[in-house]
């Protein structure tokens, strides 16, 4: 009995997590694949009731198991966002034909509109302006549709560096969200640094752009995991912070997780409400069930509170 009270008094008590990361993981989204959702059982043990779904849509997959995955999803009650790669769209008819089985098989409403990370486009589109200039979605009458955002620069949009072909895009995306009914975000490449993060996001505000951002996190998973995605998916600068991480050989076997980075993100929303970035998107690196305990773990909930129900949801 003496041993078993010592233990107790010596165990350490589960830290609290802080409201303000628990206020900024409200209404967070989580992307899967067809495959990856194979591997899941049934969502509803994992996600909260109303989480925003995304479905990547990887070049070679079938359109058919887009749709089924969508349906799947959306029959369990939740709202589905398939991406829409503009590389891998032949052309106009067959982006309606997407468009169309995506609405009468899963009931869909909403899209991420990206160029994709194909090098030639396989026909008429190579960006998500020209899917957005083909009116098909609005004609759909789609209520949501997001489009990519890249708080450290993308070399395919503007290889020399910088950011001025990124920026000009980011203009043009600005006037057609004041054009259309449908609600609009930036949907962003997932980040480790929230330094470069909030600059970013600062510098689109003084330069006009105020379309919400939904922040991508990499969530929790085997350091070399992590670093062999952030170098496929051109993360730029703050890959220095899993290079560090690589540096300690004691944390080289433990899993990454998203801790800090959105810990730093949230006490800055918190000092500053008017700071853009609205939502967090999760790219399960580690797993769907992995990232989903960890977001349940530290307050995550889809569920939005009444008073922030129009804040960039």
């Amino acid at each position: 009995m003496a041993l078993l009270q010592f233990k107790k008094k010596t165990e350490a008590a589960p830290q609290a997590t802080p409201q303000h990361v628990v206020d900024f993981l409200q209404g967070y989204s989580i992307e899967v694949m067809p495959r990856t959702a194979t591997k899941i059982e049934d969502f509803r043990d994992l996600l909260p009731a109303d989480t925003r779904v995304y479905i990547a849509h990887i070049e070679g997959t079938p359109i058919d198991d887009m749709v089924a995955t969508a349906k799947r999803l959306a029959d369990d009650g939740y709202p589905v966002m398939p991406h829409f790669p503009a590389r891998i769209i032949k052309d106009k008819a067959m982006l309606a034909d997407w468009i169309a089985r995506y609405q009468g098989e899963a009931g869909v409403d909403q899209a991420l509109l990206l160029a994709g990370g194909v090098a030639k486009p396989h026909g008429d589109f190579d960006s998500s302006m020209q899917l957005l200039e083909s009116g098909l979605f609005d004609k759909a009458g789609f209520k949501r549709l997001h489009v990519a955002g890249h708080p450290e620069g993308n070399k395919d949009i503007d290889p020399s560096g910088g950011d001025h072909n990124v920026m000009e895009a980011l203009r043009w995306k600005q006037k057609f969200s004041e054009t259309t009914d449908a609600e609009m975000a930036l949907a962003t490449q997932f980040c480790f640094d929230a330094k470069p993060v909030i600059a970013w996001a600062d510098a689109l505000r003084d330069a006009g752009i105020d379309i919400p951002v939904h922040i991508g996190v990499a969530g929790p998973a085997k350091l070399q995991t992590m670093i062999k995605f952030a170098i496929a998916c051109g993360v730029g600068p703050s890959l220095k912070v899993l290079q560090k991480r690589a540096k300690d050989v004691t944390k080289l076997l433990l899993p990454f997780e998203p801790t800090d980075f959105i810990n730093e993100l949230a006490a800055h929303k918190a000092a500053n409400p008017a700071f853009n970035i609205k939502r967090v998107h999760f790219f399960p690196l580690g797993g769907i069930k992995t990232n989903a305990n960890w977001a349940i773990e530290h307050g995550g909930s889809s569920a939005v509170p009444a008073s922030k129900s129009q804040e960039g949801i």
